[in-house]
């Protein structure tokens, strides 16, 4: 599967701090607590604002974002249909994308979450390398 490229990304993009404080605050608590996660992945995450949503890449190589809409969070992974997901948090059918639903009265088994962000960085990162995972 092809790599999501994008142009533009920073080490930190201001627009993702508005965009966190633009959000229900039960719900920006969510998505910043994950997008922390997903910027520590790395010395080498980039960031951008993409589709309306916080987007990390590895260089130009997408590979996670996170998203609010009206009662969750999502935390997507642009090459999830390849990710390895033993606790079953994935969800969606298209060809690449997968994501986690986030609730704010729900709970998540998040040590299996940090695996499934830690994977999508370093798929990324094999698949930029040439290697297959």
């Amino acid at each position: 599967m092809r790599l999501f490229l994008l142009s533009g990304a920073v080490r930190h993009d201001p627009a993702i701090d508005d965009w966190m404080r633009r959000q229900d605050e039960a719900l920006a608590a969510m998505a910043r607590k994950w997008f922390e996660v997903i910027r520590g992945c790395g010395e080498d995450v980039r960031e951008l604002m993409h589709d309306g949503q916080p987007t990390a890449c590895v260089g130009d190589a997408a590979f996670a974002y996170v998203g609010a809409y009206r009662e969750h969070v999502n935390v997507g992974f642009f090459q999830g249909a390849e990710l390895i997901d033993p606790c079953g948090l994935l969800e969606g059918t298209g060809k690449s994308m997968r994501h986690v639903k986030l609730r704010p009265e729900g709970e998540i088994d998040a040590t299996a979450l940090r695996l499934l962000i830690r994977e999508a960085y370093a798929d990324v990162k094999a698949r930029q390398s040439g290697e297959r995972r």
